[in-house]
């Protein structure tokens, strides 16, 4: 199938959403506002819902598909849900390509807050990154690159294997209270709890960021930031949707 008969309900409520939309619309990709029988494609806010089960911009997904075509394509993100069995989706959230990139401008964004909080550069700040994940992988890059002094701790064996050939210090998790003394950086990207507030007070000249999806870090002072590249960087976000759209438009003709 061709991308010109393609026309996408845009009825995502963020800025990233109307952000890819727009760049959508710039790429020749009809997008209207409201439902219509000519209607090929859904999109909604990536991810897109809330913790009851609505939609982010709320009401129920039910209820807009009831008025498209049974035939919609549903674009966000993490679809798999029973009221979408019978629907084809396009789930950003489970492309990889997708995860990669997004993991690069959360990162991005992340750096630019630590750096606020920081009050000073990167270079020779001693930092700790928990996990080495996507996001974890995207940091250690970035901050690498700006001659920040790292450490990364990872549950994982071959990973810690791995960071150790990389010339990267790497510590298991359960060393991370071991090696806290003199950072000044410390960021979480695992959603299950590892240090708690007795712990985090005794570094109280430590900036603490947590990324991750579920709170690794608990306790006063820690800043959760969860979200980002919608929040701090909408243009770069809708633009990873609209071109993961384009790609996945082009590889599975749906």
């Amino acid at each position: 199938m061709s991308v010109n008969p393609v026309l996408i309900y845009h009825k995502g409520t963020t800025a990233a959403c109307a952000q890819a939309a727009a760049f959508l619309s710039d790429r020749g990709i009809g997008v209207v506002d409201h439902p219509t029988p000519e209607v090929s494609h859904l999109l909604v806010d990536v991810p897109s819902f809330s913790s009851d089960g609505a939609l982010r911009g709320g009401g129920q997904l039910s209820e807009v598909l009831e008025r498209l075509p049974p035939e919609t394509v549903v674009i966000g993100g993490r679809l798999n849900r029973p009221d979408l069995h019978k629907h084809r989706v396009m789930d950003l959230l489970a492309d990889e390509e997708y995860l990669a990139k997004n993991a690069a401008i959360t990162a991005h964004c992340a750096l630019e807050i630590a750096a606020a909080a920081l009050g000073t550069t990167f270079r020779e700040t001693p930092t700790l990154i928990i996990g080495w994940g996507r996001i974890g992988k995207c940091l250690a890059a970035q901050l690498s690159g700006l001659g920040c002094g790292l450490t990364v701790a990872a549950r994982s064996a071959k990973d810690r294997a791995m960071l150790a050939a990389l010339g990267r210090k790497a510590v298991d998790i359960p060393e991370i209270p071991g090696v806290l003394t003199g950072i000044r950086l410390l960021i979480n990207t695992v959603p299950v709890p590892i240090l708690d507030g007795e712990i985090l007070a005794k570094y109280p000249k430590c900036v603490k960021l947590d990324l991750a999806s579920a709170p690794g870090l608990v306790g006063t002072g820690v800043i959760c930031a969860r979200g980002l590249p919608g929040r701090y960087a909408p243009e770069s976000s809708g633009r990873l949707i609209a071109e993961t759209i384009l790609r996945k438009l082009k590889e599975a003709a749906i």
